[in-house]
């Protein structure tokens, strides 16, 4: 290998390992409620934040990445901090970045966070530059950010902005998670444990089960692409922060393995780590070979799947929630078979996220199952669809 390519490898891995190490790092959000409120930072980093001046002793160049409403059903936001390289050179070093964010309709309600990233050695001739990512979230309001970075050597890089977190008038009315000029930390891991939930004060809350299909759209891939997982545990979480809502059964199961992974029963918390490390032991990239030679062997399988979770059940929940992107199969559900199993008094509904209904608009497998059952389908692409999905269930579960 040629030393200009090996030059551009190395560069390659030190950003590899920059941006690993930036997303795996922790974030802390600093809370002054056991100072009686008193906000307690270091003389020189209040007065780097105090300051409109930019600061450039650590040379570095902040981009502000605007307020996106997601599938949580919250705004996300943050930054990306671009440093080069030559800048970091040494035997290794620890960035630390304060940010301070003011609703600017309520300035006594500042919010502050840490994040730190550490720095691995770094050659001083080293090309390129590092590129950190950070985030938090927010409810709507218009915001001010003072952020800064600082590392070991006491050099500052410092940064402010203003940015605002809107609803546009297709989704006014969105069920939002997070309440007007309120910041949170950056969005957690997939699969990290859902935050307590305060439920609705009711003498008798809804019981739902939810069956959840973690396999690819197309049924001869065996992943799901990342940022599919990333929305259907988003729909599952929006779920699960329904206030009316008070037991959980989930039933979650995969297509190219034909076997349901995760189960839990009557819960009042749906466990996320566990369901995580479930769709974590999924065999990927492995299709088993006889299953590809039969055609009908998924849609067998999602037949039983739907007659068992579907049908005639006691106790009975007060309502049956699919989810999971758009499923297609090579050879149609039964829905004699299905019609002849029964099925659950209660209502069905079917939450079809489509991250792309352009290319894929017919109607899935699951869908057309659903005929049998009399069920209810919402397509999800965007998150306004599944604030709307989810404030309509709720009306009808109301009034079942």
């Amino acid at each position: 290998m040629g030393a200009v390519a090996q030059g551009r490898l190395n560069v390659g891995l030190l950003l590899a390992a920059l941006v690993w190490t930036a997303s795996a790092s922790a974030q802390t959000e600093l809370n002054f409620s056991r100072l009686g409120g008193v906000v307690r930072i270091v003389n020189t980093d209040m007065a780097v934040l105090e300051s409109a001046e930019k600061r450039n002793d650590l040379p570095c160049e902040v981009f502000p990445l605007k307020p996106e409403l997601a599938f949580d059903l919250r705004f996300h936001a943050g930054y990306r901090v671009s440093i080069p390289l030559k800048d970091l050179a040494g035997t290794g070093d620890q960035l630390r970045v304060l940010i301070r964010i003011t609703p600017l309709d309520q300035g006594d309600n500042q919010s502050y966070m840490v994040d730190r990233f550490t720095v691995p050695p770094i050659e001083e001739d080293a090309k390129g530059e590092a590129s950190l990512p950070g985030g938090y979230t927010l409810g709507p309001g218009r915001y001010k950010v003072d952020w800064l970075m600082r590392d070991r050597a006491e050099r500052v890089c410092s940064s402010h902005w203003e940015m605002e977190a809107r609803l546009t008038a297709d989704n006014k009315d969105l069920p939002l998670t997070m309440p007007p000029n309120t910041v949170g930390p950056r969005p957690q891991e997939p699969f990290g444990e859902q935050p307590p939930v305060e439920r609705a004060s009711s003498d008798r809350l809804l019981n739902v089960k939810i069956l959840v299909n973690f396999s690819p759209t197309n049924p001869r891939e065996s992943t799901m692409k990342p940022w599919d997982i990333e929305a259907i545990v988003s729909i599952l979480r929006s779920i699960a922060r329904e206030p009316q809502i008070g037991r959980f059964t989930v039933v979650a199961f995969n297509m190219q393995e034909e076997r349901v992974i995760y189960r839990e029963d009557n819960v009042e918390r749906i466990d996320f780590p566990a369901l995580g490390e479930a769709v974590g032991a999924i065999k990927l990239g492995t299709v088993d070979y006889r299953k590809l030679q039969d055609p009908l062997s998924g849609a067998r399988f999602l037949t039983a799947v739907l007659s068992e979770q579907l049908g005639p059940q006691r106790p009975e929940p007060d309502a049956i929630i699919i989810t999971g992107p758009k499923l297609m199969l090579e050879k149609k559900v039964s829905q004699d078979v299905l019609k002849e199993a029964g099925r659950a008094s209660c209502p069905i509904f079917y939450l079809n996220y489509n991250f792309n209904p352009r290319t894929n608009p017919w109607r899935d497998a699951i869908g057309t199952a659903l005929k049998a059952y009399k069920g209810l389908e919402y397509t999800i692409t965007l998150p306004r669809d599944l604030g709307a999905a989810l404030s309509d269930m709720m009306f009808r579960m109301s009034k079942k």
